[in-house]
């Protein structure tokens, strides 16, 4: 896991190298976030072009980086952050949204926690057979 920084972001905004490295992700996905239009702010630039990024900026990097740890699609992330700049008025579209979301992350889980029952059975077998000398009995394709 990265360790993230979290100190203060001067009001001049920070790189993208610097933002890149702060937030967990590479400079690509950055770069892809904003041209996907899952950035919710429009991305300051500096005199020669550069991007800066703010602590608003990084806050909702974050938020779009554990959104896709969950599994949630792009399209629905591009949704949320219409939604999000759009403004107040649509509440419960994101809160729809999320609910639904959140269903699919329960399942996902339900399921990781039975395929994890049955990795668990299987080291319990062989760590009795094991234990009993007869590991040798363990079915093997071929034998």
């Amino acid at each position: 896991m990265v360790e993230l920084d979290f100190s203060p972001i001067p009001v001049t905004g920070i790189s993208i190298a610097e933002a890149a490295e702060r937030s967990g992700v590479s400079v690509h996905t950055l770069r892809y976030y904003e041209r996907a239009g899952l950035v919710i702010t429009t991305i300051d630039r500096n005199h020669a072009g550069r991007r800066r990024y703010r602590q608003v900026d990084l806050d909702w990097i974050c938020m779009c980086t554990r959104l896709r740890a969950t599994g949630m699609p792009i399209k629905t992330i591009r949704r949320y952050a219409e939604l999000v700049a759009a403004g107040h008025g649509n509440e419960r579209d994101r809160l729809a949204l999320m609910e639904e979301h959140r269903l699919e992350v329960l399942a996902k889980m339900a399921e990781l926690q039975d395929n994890l029952a049955l990795i668990d059975r299987k080291i319990g077998v062989y760590r009795g057979r094991l234990e009993a000398g007869d590991a040798d009995l363990l079915w093997a394709p071929g034998a």
